[in-house]
């Protein structure tokens, strides 16, 4: 069999849990960590799901790992402009990369209150920050003339044309799951605040950064910092962080436990290990769905090469603790 050759060379093989000691991760938090499909999206039901979440983080910390946090925020980027186009005729609307830091300080305030009372709760005394954070990219890339990033709820698809039509909108097609706005998603290329990053690391605070894949910036003729109406992809930059931090593993987390090849037909197999050979090779095959599996399986790759020894896991969030044992998930090699 072609598909998964490799698929079970790992299948019965956990790494010892004495590894975890001083090991250095990236956690790049999934949307159904923040928030339950079929949920009303409010503050009350957000903070609800970031709770249960932290249960998770907290398993995680607890086995000795040094823990940086990030995030995804599409859905409450997109009700944060709508609220704003909405609202525009009582008082002016927000550009984008500012309502993109609006979600990162909102959500980063709720993984601070769930994950800390969590904490708490089984007497360990590790603080949660949260830092607003700015990503370079590049002012000329060329994603930026084909917008390919989902944000915000899910629409039919007579919604969508209605939404182009009327406010201008690109909206495309998400995995099977109904239509979304989709914007720009240029590459990161640096993040500005890993300095203060770092610093928190070293003094023991868990950091919540990065939130939404960073607000997108880029430099102007003076060296100043200006934002720009884009969205980076969380994956991308979660491995952006990874290797500046010089992390040991990035995790992502997904709502599925493991990489599949043939998703959602009859002859699906769901892979234990992915070497880089073999995601180059689903991924011309186009496996991945973009704006989906695609970037995770991409920036896991990109972490992976970076450096000897490094490894990658997607998996989702009740598996996390059994995949960084390499007993649960799919680890990219």
């Amino acid at each position: 069999m072609r598909f998964g050759a490799r698929r079970n060379m790992w299948a019965n093989i956990c790494f010892n849990g004495d590894m975890a000691l001083m090991e250095k991760i990236v956690i790049a938090l999934g949307g159904n960590a923040l928030q339950e499909a079929g949920m009303p999206a409010t503050a009350a039901n957000q903070l609800e799901v970031v709770e249960k979440t932290s249960e998770y983080i907290a398993d995680i910390i607890e086995q000795g790992y040094t823990v940086a946090l990030a995030h995804g925020n599409g859905p409450q980027v997109g009700r944060i402009v709508l609220q704003n186009e909405t609202a525009n005729s009582v008082t002016p609307a927000m550009p984008f990369d500012v309502c993109g830091a609006m979600s990162q300080g909102y959500i980063g305030y709720h993984m601070q209150q769930g994950l800390e009372k969590v904490l708490r709760r089984r007497g360990n005394n590790t603080r949660v920050a949260t830092i607003v954070t700015q990503v370079v990219v590049d002012r000329e890339d060329p994603k930026f003339k084909n917008p390919s990033k989902p944000i915000g709820p899910f629409y039919s698809e007579e919604e969508a044309r209605a939404l182009e039509a009327e406010r201008g909108y690109v909206m495309k097609e998400d995995a099977g799951r109904g239509w979304r706005r989709v914007v720009a998603s240029p590459m990161p290329i640096e993040i500005v605040e890993l300095d203060a990053v770092k610093c928190l690391m070293a003094g023991g605070f868990v950091p919540v950064t990065v939130g939404g894949g960073g607000i997108p910036v880029y430099k102007d003729e003076n060296g100043n910092y200006v934002g720009t109406a884009a969205v980076i992809d969380k994956d991308l930059a979660s491995e952006r962080l990874a290797e500046d931090i010089d992390a040991d593993a990035l995790v992502i987390l997904t709502a599925v436990e493991k990489v599949s090849v043939n998703f959602k037909k009859p002859d699906q197999i769901d892979l234990d290990v992915l070497t880089i050979e073999d995601a180059e090779r689903y991924i011309a095959e186009g496996q991945f769905a973009p704006g989906s599996m695609l970037p995770k399986v991409e920036a896991a790759m990109k972490f992976v090469r970076s450096k000897p020894g490094r490894r990658a896991i997607i998996t989702s969030l009740d598996k996390a603790v059994e995949a960084l044992k390499g007993c649960a998930g799919t680890t990219v090699k």
